[in-house]
């Protein structure tokens, strides 16, 4: 399962190198493709830095102490410290959408976010749940993954706005195909923002099996997962704005969309995120067996 998950996020990474090499061969290896690379690293070098700042701001995440959320405290030390890895800092967003968010760009730097909403509709154990499922983005790194394929992807955009200005060759002969052109310039960022949510699809379905195995408890997140789904559906958040830009993070997307636009969704749909977890607890056989 983990890795079948990699070598796909690897695939895609792979892919849309590819393209920007693709796009970087059509200009001759001309000086805008060097500019539009290092604007991009520079971005996404800042996004990546300041990841966890960003989206705790977006949500209005304040820090909570041990003595505000005991409960809380002990369920994320318990798991950090099965996973032996260091506490990450907590945060409770006061929305009341059901919600819930890791970042950070590794264990070190992480936190782990949780919105007032969600506490007051999930038990202790779907809690658990969730807190296991955002702790496993931090450690199979996917902020670091995400901000690499934000990366590429704000390469392969840039170099396709640079291609309106850069000269096509003197002659016919040399000259790329206008029509070529045009569908590289529409396709190219098209591909990439494809590529790049597809690598946020695996992640989610991948942290949904590293949580349910963390806690030994595939039932609860998929409890937890329908709660929190049909809340989200009830109290959608506004799109617009500093949200729309941490919405990845979320574990249920807490934007709404259908038709064309769930091509364009950063999350699996919620039926099979479930599904894949009641499979996984039919499969290990009661919990309470396991030594």
């Amino acid at each position: 399962m983990h890795s079948h998950n990699g070598l796909k996020t690897a695939a895609l990474l792979g892919l849309l190198t590819a393209i920007i090499l693709g796009i970087g061969y059509w200009f001759g290896g001309s000086a805008g493709l060097l500019i539009a690379v290092i604007v991009a690293l520079l971005m996404n070098g800042v996004s990546y830095f300041f990841s966890d700042k960003l989206a705790l701001r977006s949500m209005r995440a304040q820090p909570v102490s041990e003595a505000d959320f005991p409960q809380l405290y002990q369920m994320v030390r318990e798991l950090s410290q099965q996973a032996g890895q260091p506490m990450p800092r907590l945060y409770v967003s006061p929305t009341m959408q059901p919600n819930a968010f890791a970042t950070g760009r590794n264990p070190q730097h992480a936190a782990v976010a949780v919105t007032e909403g969600i506490t007051r509709i999930l038990d202790y154990r779907e809690l658990r749940a969730v807190i296991g499922h955002e702790l496993s983005h931090v450690y199979n790194r996917d902020i670091l993954i995400s901000s690499v394929a934000g990366a590429l992807a704000g390469i392969i955009t840039m170099l396709a706005n640079l291609a309106w200005f850069i000269p096509m060759g003197g002659d016919d002969d040399d000259g790329p195909n206008p029509l070529a052109l045009m569908m590289m310039l529409i396709l190219g960022p098209l591909a990439a923002t494809i590529i790049q949510l597809a690598i946020s699809r695996s992640r989610e379905f991948q942290a949904d099996a590293s949580g349910a195995q963390l806690t030994n408890d595939p039932l609860a997140l998929a409890s937890a997962l329908k709660k929190i789904h049909m809340g989200v559906q009830q109290m959608p958040l506004p799109a617009e704005g500093q949200l729309a830009s941490s919405a990845h993070l979320m574990i249920d997307n807490p934007l709404k969309g259908g038709g064309i636009a769930s091509l364009f969704s950063t999350h699996p749909p919620m039926e099979e995120r479930v599904r894949r977890l009641e499979a996984m607890a039919a499969s290990s056989g009661p919990i309470q067996y396991m030594r």
